[in-house]
């Protein structure tokens, strides 16, 4: 009986030992969450000119709500840091201190795709979806740019997990 008891117990510790030994393994329920790298050098625009760091931040804020945080260290040397805490549901909140907007609207259609709206001054700047690998190691990122007809715009960025 001893040795079922002890065999019952390191079978139970063992379950979840694979999220314990890695910080940059996230349940399948939550594979947004966590903090993401973009990788700069491949921004359509000159190396001088890209950011030297973009980092976002993605938490669970309790129920259908989500924090983000996004850090930009400028090409210059400015620093931006912006914040918002924003219901799944597709309803703007404010978004302090982004240069690009001042409103966000967001909504989760599976666990690893997040749609995100932007506005500024009450007009769309861009529309986000962001999706999560399925190892959950990386992020892409299409951003589309609405506009006239010349100025329309859609590119991929490509995040990955710093944990």
């Amino acid at each position: 009986m001893k040795p079922l008891c002890t065999a019952f117990v390191v079978a139970c510790l063992a379950v979840p030992a694979p999220y314990a030994l890695s910080a940059d393994t996230h349940p399948p329920s939550a594979p947004l969450i966590g903090t993401w790298s973009l990788d700069t050098s491949q921004l359509p625009m000159p190396p001088d000119q890209r950011p030297k760091s973009v980092t976002f931040r993605f938490a669970e804020a309790g129920l259908d709500r989500l924090t983000t945080q996004v850090d930009i260290v400028y090409a210059p040397g400015q620093e931006v840091h912006s914040t918002s805490t924003t219901p799944l549901d597709g309803t703007y909140v404010v978004i302090e201190n982004s240069p690009e907007a001042d409103h966000v609207a967001l909504r989760k259609p599976t666990p690893n795709v997040l749609v995100m709206a932007l506005q500024k001054d009450g007009v769309l700047v861009s529309t986000r979806t962001y999706a999560v690998t399925p190892d959950g190691r990386n992020l892409v990122e299409t951003v589309v740019y609405p506009g006239n007809e010349r100025d329309r715009a859609m590119r991929a960025n490509y995040f990955t997990r710093v944990r």
